[in-house]
């Protein structure tokens, strides 16, 4: 009886968030709609900065649930980023090459998903604890070296594509971006395909929900959750490349800003898909984006503090009501023990 009453409560829940969530994106849509039709340049710049500010929370999130799908949390995103972004300016600094730089915030980010993969499979830490550690140190580190008046070679600049970037309101959104941009759409599409219709996805499914049944069938549990978290850890790095390479061009202390906690969230609005983490994602730079419009153009007199909590508190209300109950990997947390 009990459980009949909890499915039955259960699906009610899931209606009405599907109901909720198919409101708003009317709501949005009417909301583009007039906006586009009564002041088009504007529009097309919010929407077009909406894209661009959800990329290091897309890289973000891609990291977070490429680990938990493994069945490692990683809160230590936040570190990651600001680590890979310190590493890439002084890389951009000090040889003043883009591309390498770019490779070098990567390589950052990877060597701190190793280390988390070190503690939390290696040492068997508690895995909260590790990102924590992460996050800990990655701050230290990067305001102890932090130098002021660094000057950089220049940041990433737009790639467009002819004349579909001249197309009305599509054209500057999706075909006149920097590449780290263009470079997060195409991993939203890889993570997808490799998670869900390649082998190698499949058993990092398994690992995270069986873990002892994966070893019986001769799946090293142990190697795939570090290459995995591994490999996270760079996609988070791409993501914090961007800021200091692509977006800003310069570092400054704590730049993330919780970038990495707020792609934790739009993971679990995704509920833990890279299409689905992309969409929330959206949402979020959109809030971020409209946040700057508010602040920076004027229409609206409203104090400069309650706009800029708009993203954060966005944020708190998907964690404290929209995400529904999203079901963890069955291992999720668990340090696996061979036999």
């Amino acid at each position: 009886m009990d459980s009949t009453m909890t499915q039955t409560r259960s699906k009610g829940w899931s209606i009405s968030l599907r109901s909720i969530g198919i409101v708003l994106a009317v709501g949005v849509l009417i909301a583009i709609v007039y906006g586009y039709i009564t002041n088009p340049a504007v529009t097309t710049a919010v929407l077009a900065s909406s894209l661009r500010q959800s990329t290091p929370l897309v890289l973000g999130a891609l990291c977070g649930l490429i680990g938990e799908r493994s069945g490692i949390v990683n809160i230590g995103i936040e570190g990651q980023m600001l680590m890979a972004a310190f590493i890439g300016f002084l890389a951009n600094v000090y040889t003043g090459n883009l591309l390498l730089a770019v490779l070098a915030g990567v390589g950052a980010g990877a060597l701190l998903g190793a280390f988390l993969g070190l503690m939390s499979i290696g040492l068997k830490m508690d895995q909260i604890i590790g990102g924590t550690v992460i996050n800990i140190l990655a701050l230290g580190l990067t305001s102890f070296f932090y130098q002021a008046g660094l000057t950089t070679e220049g940041k990433l600049q737009p790639i467009s594509f002819g004349a579909l970037a001249d197309i009305p309101l599509i054209g500057p959104i999706l075909f006149n971006n920097p590449p780290i941009t263009y470079a997060t759409l195409i991993l939203v599409v890889l993570v997808h395909f490799v998670l869900f219709h390649t082998r190698w996805g499949l058993r990092t499914r398994v690992i995270g929900e069986h873990p002892s049944a994966a070893d019986t069938v001769g799946i090293n549990v142990h190697m795939m959750r570090y290459v995995n978290i591994t490999i996270a850890g760079a996609i988070a790095g791409l993501g914090g490349a961007y800021l200091t390479l692509e977006a800003v061009g310069s570092f400054e202390r704590a730049m993330t800003n919780g970038r990495g906690f707020v792609a934790l969230a739009v993971m679990l609005f995704g509920k833990r898909t890279p299409f689905g983490a992309w969409g929330a994602a959206l949402l979020f730079g959109f809030a971020t984006a409209l946040q700057t419009q508010l602040q920076f153009g004027g229409q609206i007199d409203i104090p400069h503090q309650f706009i800029g909590m708009l993203p954060y508190v966005l944020t708190i209300l998907v964690l404290a009501g929209f995400v529904g109950r999203s079901r963890d990997p069955q291992a999720l947390g668990q340090p696996y023990e061979t036999e």
